[in-house]
């Protein structure tokens, strides 16, 4: 099952009935009537979409994830032993955040897309919004640690899932969410202990070809080290990335995150390749709060003469493994 919210240019929320901006102070009662996280769910996935993808594309890519999930599941249910082997032992509901992004794909469309991205996000209020919103899932959703609620199970898992662009906006919504001052040593992912008083708690963070310089988590997400991620922040990169390679090169001067990976963290940094959908990750790959994946061998195609290269071929077998994976070492 998948839900959308619609941010306008300046990352506010727009209300699904009318188009017009949600006032203030009507947010939280706006997220409890459309947003309500369903008793069924085992997990909650928070899928923000990259550049050119219109919002049915973004509902379609997130749906498109998730059936390959679906998928990869009954075929090897045993690389994900945590998961169960019940049917309903995975049941994501989702939620797609879905912003303006579409321009001409040149050098100007994505100069374009870049600037709105860190206008919605760093000075606009996408960070706010996403914020608001990932605090709700996180107050309205049984706690993992909680006693049993469902069936199968103890609560539910939020997990984060960015590609592009919207990688920045889920950088952007932790941090503001988050609590700078937390007293740890950021060092681990699940291995992390809890800490008391955190606005939300999500389990991973899955950040597809994102868009941004190779040295943002120093400089643009500097708190990320320390907010309420219980779990690691995983980012895949491809040489064949020729958005975050050719195009962001030429507008930022260097090649980043989608194409060369994460290149400096405030964290230890784990370098590991993207693995096939056959082939089991170890506790021990993932388990650390900043993980790169080199996705050069699976993320190789895009469209004919496509400027942007590999840049949004993660809707693959791989991917929905990665994803599964994460799900899985959460338990």
């Amino acid at each position: 099952m998948i839900t959308t919210i619609d941010l306008d240019d300046t990352g506010w929320l727009l209300d699904e009935e009318t188009g017009r901006p949600v006032p203030e102070h009507r947010l939280s009662s706006y997220f409890a009537e459309y947003l309500a996280p369903p008793t069924w769910a085992t997990d909650i996935v928070v899928y923000v979409h990259g550049w050119q993808t219109s919002p049915e594309s973004a509902r379609r890519a997130a749906a498109r994830l998730l059936d390959l999930a679906e998928s990869q599941l009954r075929a090897a249910r045993g690389l994900y032993p945590r998961l169960g082997q019940s049917p309903r032992s995975f049941a994501p509901w989702t939620v797609v955040v879905r912003w303006p992004s579409s321009s001409l794909v040149t050098l100007g469309g994505y100069r374009k897309i870049r600037d709105r991205a860190h206008a919605m996000g760093a000075e606009g209020h996408a960070a706010h919004i996403i914020g608001r919103l990932l605090g709700y899932l996180d107050a309205e959703r049984p706690d993992p640690g909680s006693a049993a609620v469902l069936a199968n199970r103890d609560g539910q898992y939020l997990h984060l899932v960015g590609h592009s662009f919207g990688c920045r906006f889920l950088c952007e919504a932790v941090q503001w969410a988050g609590d700078a001052a937390l007293n740890n040593d950021g060092t681990l992912g699940w291995s992390l202990p809890a800490v008391p008083g955190r606005p939300f708690t999500a389990d991973s963070m899955l950040l597809f070809q994102m868009a941004a310089p190779r040295d943002a988590f120093t400089t643009l997400f500097t708190s990320l080290a320390d907010a309420p991620i219980h779990g690691p922040v995983v980012a895949t990169h491809s040489r064949h990335d020729r958005a975050t390679g050719f195009w962001h090169l030429r507008a930022e001067r260097s090649t980043g995150i989608g194409h060369s990976g994460i290149g400096v963290a405030p964290a230890p940094l784990f370098n590991g390749r993207l693995l096939s959908s056959h082939r089991r990750y170890p506790r021990q790959t993932l388990d650390h709060r900043f993980v790169n994946l080199d996705a050069s061998a699976h993320f190789t195609r895009g469209r004919r003469l496509n400027p942007a290269g590999a840049h949004s071929d993660h809707l693959r077998p791989e991917s929905a493994h990665l994803l599964l994976s994460l799900a899985d070492h959460s338990r």
